[in-house]
């Protein structure tokens, strides 16, 4: 892989929640020259395992309770730079070796002024601590094989300013991303082109100007903010937040056609319903009041939000293949790919082999994902619950266990003389409950959604082990090894 070179670029700024894999592939799509992740937390993704998704042909750094933290693939690998928060050197080196391999370049924020990042440490308070940002930058630059960058505020005056550039300059980093406002100031205060214009001159490397976003309607306005700030490169956030279409040097697209393009992307990388509803709403940010709106605002689920951009056959064909993929996964496959995050489709359930523990507890290696259930406004324990009522037997009885090392749980359900439980140890003791209720309603044949399957009873069914022969899936570009 070349080097990732960061001058005369378009760039997509780094954005919390916005900059997930769907608007970085979109960004690129339209002419984006490099697109930044959102900020992830150093100590949050030393927690993660990294898993190579066949599902969805997908790098996925997977926290231990199950979610997704940071999702990568092939087709922006050569242009996806991975941004970290941190305030430690030994923790940032650590994080950016995890996903060096599989990114262009690693970046550090040393700019945001939201409370969590100032209370942790991070963003833009080390500005005022230069000798802290030396040592990070100067053991990442040493430390990985990718371009190191960071992303900074300015600080109150020009003097500071440049002390802090010329420090940063020094620690070998391949360029520096310049936010035009002070900690204090937000979007609504003028971006202060002349002090960028200053730290462009008195440095070397190059200078990608940020905060000019008000002042880009096309992609022509790129090259009148390079002329004000004389930065070769331009980095923009808000602009790109409302139209990822941008980019584009044909001119913006309708926002209605961008987000269907982006709902499209969603589908394909089974991007989280939450996450892909906060984004389409800062799309519509000028029509979130108006009917058409309130309508997007009120969806619950994937398939709401689909049906009216009309793609609800797009996500049903998706849908479909994926299922069959999944269907043709062993166990063990299912565990290594880490696919107990989707919900079991009903042939699936009927398919899925029970383990039995040596004190007779049923078990099976499912995770309950809260997202799956919100379309249907129940849960496995509610159903679980109401199907027992329907059986006339007493309600279940959870017993729950928190492992000390890594403050997991696990919990055990138990219905009349039966036990069940899932061999994933959740987040929190609820998350537990639910998978273990979850478990229960798979062995008794019970849709943890939409009620029961069958309801034949437990010592009449027959488990047969998943077929190992794998299905292949709608073909992703640029997929991992």
């Amino acid at each position: 892989m070349s080097r990732l070179a960061y001058s005369n670029k378009a760039i997509l700024a780094p954005m919390v929640r916005i900059g997930t894999l769907p608007a970085r592939l979109l960004a690129l799509k339209y002419g984006a020259d490099i697109v930044y992740s959102e900020e992830l937390i150093d100590h949050k993704m030393l927690q993660c395992k990294k898993i190579v998704n066949h599902i969805l042909n997908t790098l996925d750094y997977v926290a231990p309770d199950g979610k997704c933290i940071f999702r990568t693939c092939g087709a922006e690998r050569e242009r996806v730079v991975f941004q970290m928060g941190t305030c430690d050197a030994e923790r940032a080196l650590k994080t950016a070796k995890m996903v060096e391999d599989y990114v262009a370049g690693i970046d550090v924020n040393m700019g945001c002024p939201k409370e969590f990042s100032i209370k942790g440490g991070m963003g833009a308070s080390l500005l005022k601590q230069p000798q802290k940002v030396k040592e990070i930058l100067s053991t990442l630059v040493c430390g990985v094989s990718r371009p190191v960058t960071c992303k900074i505020r300015i600080l109150p005056t020009l003097e500071k300013t440049l002390e802090l550039v010329k420090i940063i300059e020094s620690t070998g980093v391949a360029a520096l991303a310049v936010h035009g406002r002070e900690q204090d100031e937000r979007s609504h205060h003028p971006c202060h082109y002349d002090v960028i214009r200053e730290i462009a001159r008195v440095l070397s490397i190059p200078v990608i100007a940020n905060g000019g976003s008000g002042d880009v309607k096309s992609y022509s306005d790129i090259a009148k903010l390079k002329q004000l700030t004389g930065c070769t490169s331009v980095m923009l956030a808000r602009a790109a937040q409302w139209n990822l279409s941008i980019f584009r040097k044909e001119g913006p697209l309708p926002v209605s056609e961008v987000v269907k393009e982006y709902l499209k992307v969603a589908v394909d990388y089974d991007n989280p319903f939450p996450n892909t509803k906060y984004c389409v709403a800062q799309m519509l940010y000028d029509q979130v009041d108006t009917p058409f709106g309130r309508k997007v605002l009120g969806t619950t689920s994937m398939r709401e939000l689909c049906n009216i951009w009309e793609l609800v056959p797009y996500l049903d064909e998706v849908e479909a293949q994926r299922s069959k993929f999944i269907d043709g996964l062993s166990l063990n496959d299912q565990k290594e790919l880490g696919v107990a995050s989707f919900v079991p489709t009903a042939s699936k359930r009927r398919k899925m082999e029970v383990e039995t523990t040596e004190d007779g507890t049923m078990e099976l290696f499912v995770q309950f994902v809260k997202r799956e259930y919100q379309q249907w406004v129940t849960s496995p324990k509610s159903v679980l619950l109401e199907w027992l009522r329907t059986q006339s037997l007493p309600p279940p009885v959870y017993d729950t266990v928190e492992r000390s090392k890594d403050r997991l749980f696990k919990s055990t359900v138990r219905v009349g003389s039966d036990r069940y439980s899932s061999s994933f140890w959740s987040k929190s003791k609820r998350s537990a409950e639910q998978a273990a209720a979850l478990v229960a309603l798979i062995v008794n044949g019970v849709d943890s959604c939409c009620g029961p399957l069958e309801t034949t009873p437990l010592n009449d069914q027959q488990t047969t082990p998943l077929d190992d022969q794998q299905t292949k899936l709608h073909a992703h570009t640029g997929a991992f090894p």
